[in-house]
């Protein structure tokens, strides 16, 4: 009960963030439309070159869009994320007026195929910069599940409310009308992301590699992080069992459980029906720091259900069983999408997304492909049975991994409650004060003795727990330092002996933390530096030292 009043407390704070409502509201306009213009753009393909246009399209949509979702990654990591995301609404709305234009003139389709691989590709830009933006605009690791788990459920509901607008509108209409529909919401998402304050652009290295050099961060810190490594690894092969589905719910439906046409839309429906399933059960999983756990689970659900499917032939179960398909792909989504978030550094948090992105868009176009062999080979019963031992077997030897992840997901709530109150980190995002927090040392300090020392050489920066200190200089000049405060960062920032010395008045319980682990942190982000500068002018200026 607790852990579901967390939950709740963490959603009330995510709906009442007006930078996250903001970005989902832009969210959803901009997802329902796309989906909306992918009922329509099959159609006007089908009728312009037949269903070979169809195949060569989608076909070129997929590997193009996978091609350059890691180079529009790195621009997440050199621009403002939120007006990347800003230009590429504003871009897409250009492209759909492009479309709507040669659409009501009849004219050339090669003109409106590649207009949509354009966006296609543009797109490959938005979602990495949302996903990266986003930890900056939480507090919280319990919020910034929740903010996942939102989008998440907005996109889950945009998906089967798109088509179904699309198709209204291609009936009354033509594809032209659903074309300019997704100009207009792309409009709609530009409206409200511009009214997300524009975020810091994320630290470079004072020697700016070149952007090759940059792209290849986001494939070696992937390769880099076991946490990364895995959970990327076990995301892009569950989308592969899900790129299958398109093939694979149409050879259930009329092969093995014989429902026709209409079978096919009730498996639909209760994968999406699961998703909502998915999403309360992530709902509970917001106030949990351990989510690595849940993350296997969801992997789970979503492939063993498919061997399930081959033993049944008729309705009802397979309903059942597809709908904990789609209950387990929300799990592996948000809780994937969140550890990612917490895992990777902010300075190349894009790059790694836009390295999922493109391992995504990949692994979509390969399952549809590999869905009719396995078919052809094995039978629809075979298919689908090889489909679901898939991931459950690449499951088992990378648990010992996703339990380590969860183990070390673990920090110390005493020294992160103690950090989440320092004006030098307030901007910081979440993940960036967990790893300052996981890396503090517990240090006690008898009564009388010196922490640090005027005039020797400083490696720590230290946070007060408990007990009182004194801040003795040269003149005899104190002050008095308690619970919450800290010091020895001057010596860290401007590479300088210690200023003053520091003494314990009472037994004291400090936390420590190393140069190594500080000074990335705050020098890598410009106002969390600024603020940092700012409390070191005035304390330089209270103790009468010169302030540079």
């Amino acid at each position: 009960m607790s852990r579901t009043a967390a939950s709740f407390r963490a959603f009330s704070k995510v709906f009442a963030n007006r930078r996250v409502r903001n970005v989902q509201i832009a969210g959803a306009g901009s997802t329902l439309g796309t989906w909306a213009y992918a009922v329509a753009l099959p159609v006007y393909a089908y009728h312009a070159g037949g269903a070979r246009a169809i195949g060569v399209l989608f076909f070129a949509r997929y590997v193009l869009g996978a091609l350059a979702a890691p180079w529009l990654g790195v621009l997440a990591d050199r621009w403002s994320r939120q007006r990347l995301m800003l230009t590429a609404d504003l871009i897409r709305a250009g492209i759909f007026a492009a479309v709507t234009a040669v659409a009501v003139g009849h004219g050339n389709p090669y003109i409106i195929y590649v207009l949509a691989v354009t966006s296609t590709i543009v797109s490959g830009c938005y979602s990495p910069a949302q996903a990266a933006l986003m930890p900056s605009l939480v507090a919280t690791p319990e919020e910034l599940t929740a903010a996942n788990l939102v989008g998440n459920t907005v996109a889950s509901a945009a998906m089967f409310a798109g088509p179904a607008i699309g198709g209204v509108l291609l009936a009354l209409s033509g594809p032209a009308a659903v074309f300019a529909l997704n100009g207009a919401l792309f409009l709609w998402s530009a409206a409200f992301i511009v009214q997300v304050p524009r975020d810091e652009r994320p630290a470079r290295p004072e020697h700016k590699p070149r952007f090759r050099a940059e792209l290849a961060t986001g494939f070696t810190s992937v390769l880099q992080s076991r946490a990364l490594r895995v959970i990327v690894a076990l995301t892009t092969a569950e989308t592969l069992i899900f790129g299958t589905l398109e093939v694979l719910l149409v050879v259930l439906a009329l092969r093995v459980l014989h429902s026709g046409n209409a079978g096919v839309g009730w498996l639909n429906t209760a994968l999406g029906i699961g998703s909502l399933a998915g999403a309360a059960v992530v709902a509970v999983m917001a106030s949990r720091r351990r989510l690595a756990g849940g993350f296997a689970v969801g992997i789970l659900l979503t492939g063993a259900p498919f061997a399930a499917l081959a033993a049944f032939g008729t309705l009802p179960p397979a309903l059942v069983l597809l709908g904990v398909v789609g209950a387990g792909s929300v799990v592996v989504e948000v809780s994937g999408t969140t550890l990612i978030q917490r895992s990777a550094d902010n300075d190349v948090l894009g790059r790694v997304f836009g390295v999922l992105q493109s391992l995504i868009m990949a692994a979509m176009a390969l399952g549809s492909i590999i869905a009719p062999g396995l078919v052809g080979l094995l039978g629809p019963r075979g298919a689908l049975i090889a489909a679901g031992v898939f991931l459950p077997a690449l499951l088992v030897p990378l648990w010992p991994t996703l339990r380590r992840i969860d183990v070390e997901a673990q920090v110390p709530e005493e020294p992160l409650a103690l950090l989440r109150r320092i004006e030098i980190f307030a901007q910081l995002p979440e993940a960036v004060i967990e790893r300052l927090a996981a890396s503090a040392t517990l240090v006690d300090v008898p009564a009388g003795t010196a922490v640090v020392t005027r005039g020797e050489a400083g490696d720590d920066m230290y946070v007060i727990a408990s007990g009182r200190a004194t801040v003795e200089l040269e003149g005899g000049t104190t002050r008095e330092l308690g619970p919450g405060d800290f010091f020895g960062e001057i010596a860290l920032l401007r590479d300088v002996p210690r200023t003053a010395t520091v003494r314990a008045l009472d037994e004291l319980r400090l936390y420590a933390i190393a140069r190594d682990v500080f000074l990335p942190a705050v020098t890598g982000h410009a106002q969390t530096l600024a603020a940092a500068e700012s409390v070191m002018a005035g304390r330089l200026s209270a103790s009468g030292l010169a302030a540079g």
